[in-house]
């Protein structure tokens, strides 16, 4: 099975090779100085299982560019890992920044899920990468970040015995699904899935933390997050936003197992899969009625009627401009 998934994914590649250009737009035309129109280009980071765009078909971050392009915003979206621990995830994130693969300049990062660690650490690897004060990353923002771990990743864990057979036959098939996520979107990054696994758990965040642990808290859940840091002489403003809902749209086919993966924590906010305090990172917006596909307005757009993610995208991009970001 294995084989017959690598055999696919090859010839996806081969088939779509014209994708691995970055994935984005640009301001529209006459969108110059308008409501979303930041000094320095925003760039999606996607999380664990993402990717940029798939065939050009499948958007990650499902119609956001779009929306922040047509008001003025310079959009790309990254690729990295789809599985893989965090440093290198931000190792490649940082390479990639570098190496103009997202155009010349400066970024805002906007990251879901795991790209909050990813983009932290890049962070420090874009620093390490250019001379003191030229860094390429200007801000971080954490949309339902896993920034203190993830439950779940805990819980599955602790069912999977490391070094057993479970575990190569469970690592092989995902690794092999990663595989073919980068073969579609047009990358040939490297697939580790216990190394996503684990960078995710408490533990793993933990380590992470001790050195890119910018803008996140001293406790669990406390309220001294640093909401500027800087690295190397650069200078980097930290913002988040999170979800408190598991079920919030009955046609869309997500929220069945967000919602059971949810009951996992008993009476404290979560979004399916991250808790609100681990979400938390520098200045905190808030949270919203949105489980953890809804803030990257998935599956396909449906979503809690009384909340819009994408304007939510659109409100931060603004207030970006208006810091001079």
């Amino acid at each position: 099975m294995l084989k017959r998934l690598g055999a696919v994914a090859l010839a996806a590649s081969a088939l779509i090779s014209s994708n691995s250009h970055a994935v984005g737009c640009s301001q529209w035309l006459f969108s110059s100085g308008g409501y979303t129109d930041t000094q320095h280009k925003i760039l999606l980071v996607h999380g664990i299982s993402g990717f940029d765009s798939v065939g050009g078909l499948i958007d990650y971050f499902y119609t956001i560019p779009t929306n922040l392009c047509r008001s003025g915003a310079d959009v790309k979206v990254a690729s990295v890992s789809a599985f893989n621990d965090s440093l290198d995830r931000g190792r490649q994130l940082a390479q990639d920044i570098n190496r103009n693969r997202y155009g010349s300049g400066k970024f805002n990062i906007m990251a879901h899920s795991q790209g909050s660690p990813t983009a932290r650490v890049a962070m420090t690897y874009d620093a390490a990468m250019n001379g003191y004060g030229n860094g390429r990353i200007v801000s971080v923002t954490s949309v339902d970040g896993v920034n203190k771990g993830s439950k779940i990743a805990d819980i599955v864990r602790g069912i999977i015995p490391p070094g057993s057979g479970v575990e190569g036959g469970v690592a092989g098939l995902v690794n092999a699904f990663g595989g073919l996520i980068g073969a579609l979107s047009g990358d040939g990054n490297p697939q580790n899935a216990i190394a996503s696994l684990e960078t995710l758990t408490s533990d793993g965040t933990n380590t992470l933390n001790q050195i890119h642990g910018y803008g996140v808290a001293s406790g669990y859940c406390t309220n001294d997050r640093a909401t500027q840091v800087t690295v190397n002489g650069n200078r980097v403003r930290l913002y988040s936003w999170a979800g408190k809902k598991t079920l919030t749209n009955v046609l869309d086919i997500g929220d069945p197992f967000i919602g059971a993966l949810g009951l996992a924590f008993g009476f404290e906010q979560n979004d399916g899969l991250v808790s609100v305090c681990s979400q938390k990172l520098g200045y905190y917006i808030g949270a919203f009625d949105a489980n953890h596909l809804d803030v990257q307005n998935q599956v396909l757009g449906l979503r809690y009627l009384f909340h819009d993610p994408v304007s939510v995208y659109r409100q931060h991009a603004n207030r970006l401009k208006n810091a001079g970001l």
